[in-house]
């Protein structure tokens, strides 16, 4: 009968009415020593103590009620909302209201917390930024005043820091462009072009491609064994082959001597294809695993300086996978190696 914990408006009314009537009543029977009359001035008093104290219960309870949720809603009063508090709000016990309110506290609480972890990010992002713009910027600098001061006059020192100068400006470009990518993917610029295309025909374009960086640290690639069979995917090419000389690209970096960089593709049972690009390197430790795909977030800032690269290359990867729709996720372990994967949607009827 009554709500645990909590009590509404017409049992708070009832109890109320049903006391003061029992009372009065007794107290009539007491003094007239008629019960007929005891019951009817009962009844009487209690409907209308009831019908009193329901109403101004009810509208004082309400209206505050009403307070909360404008408060939560921040908005004016729109008819949809006018209908809820006419309508819907006197049937809430004030259970369903406190846990509404909780609910929201909750809500707040978390936004709370999320815009102070993106505080931390945009300051850590800022920070990384800078570092990486300063470091060619300085560089370049030292070089052309270095030429300046002299040194220009000497063929061979003069070829060394300009070789050096043509790095660090190339290292800039890289750097730019990268940005300029990852703007127009977060702000949706970026259109994407999808076609049917086989997966491991541009995995081995990729491999030729990067087979002079893979020999120089004797880093064999290859297609997994049972994943020779061509699959056919529908997704934009040039973007997939972004994303893949990304990782194999980081494979590389990363790797050890006389490793081994495996690429697979499986089809899966919802018409979609598993990709994964595996590595026996150094790997990844647990707790940079959920922050690997952040603009310019390093795991080993010495050794990825040293490695090149923007520190986008990562972000790039998760920004172009989530724009087909689909995810980006990664497993390692230190000394044994990773393993990064996605899926794409497989070849398209109506494409083809």
């Amino acid at each position: 009968m009554f709500n645990k914990g909590y009590l509404t408006p017409v049992q708070i009314a009832a109890i109320n009415a049903f006391a003061i009537s029992l009372l009065v009543g007794l107290a009539n029977f007491f003094f007239v020593h008629n019960w007929w009359i005891a019951l009817l001035t009962f009844l009487i008093l209690f409907l209308i103590s009831y019908l009193l104290i329901r109403y101004f219960t009810e509208r004082f309870i309400y209206r505050h009620i009403k307070l909360i949720y404008k408060f939560i809603a921040q908005t004016k009063a729109t008819k949809r909302e006018e209908f809820f508090n006419k309508s819907v709000l006197p049937e809430k016990s004030l259970q369903e209201v406190s846990a509404e309110v909780e609910e929201w506290a909750e809500q707040k609480k978390q936004e709370v917390e999320q815009l102070q972890q993106n505080e931390q990010y945009r300051k850590e992002f800022l920070q990384n930024l800078s570092h990486e713009l300063k470091t060619p910027i300085f560089a370049v600098q030292g070089y052309v005043d270095t030429l300046l001061s002299g040194a220009m006059n000497k063929e061979e020192v003069a070829r060394k820091f300009l070789l050096n100068t043509s790095r660090n400006i190339e290292r800039l470009v890289n750097l730019v462009g990268d940005l300029d990518e990852i703007s127009k993917l977060e702000s949706g610029q970026l259109q994407l072009q999808k076609q049917n295309f086989i997966i491991q025909e541009l995995v081995e374009d990729i491999f030729e491609s990067l087979s002079i960086k893979a020999t120089e640290k004797n880093i064999k690639t290859s297609i997994k064994k049972g994943c020779e069979l061509p699959i056919a995917v529908y997704a934009d090419k040039e973007k997939i082959r972004m994303v893949l000389i990304n990782l194999v690209d980081n494979a590389i970096k990363y790797g050890k001597q006389n490793g081994h960089i495996i690429f697979s593709a499986y089809k899966t049972t919802n018409d979609l294809v598993l990709i994964e690009i595996s590595d026996d390197g150094y790997g990844i430790a647990e707790e940079h695993l959920n922050r690997i795909f952040e603009r310019f977030y390093r795991t080993d800032l010495a050794r990825s300086r040293k490695e090149g690269g923007s520190g986008l290359g990562l972000a790039i990867c998760k920004h172009i996978i989530e724009a087909h729709g689909k995810s980006i996720h990664v497993r390692s372990t230190i000394d044994v190696g990773s393993t990064f994967g996605f899926t794409l949607d497989s070849k398209s009827r109506t494409a083809a």
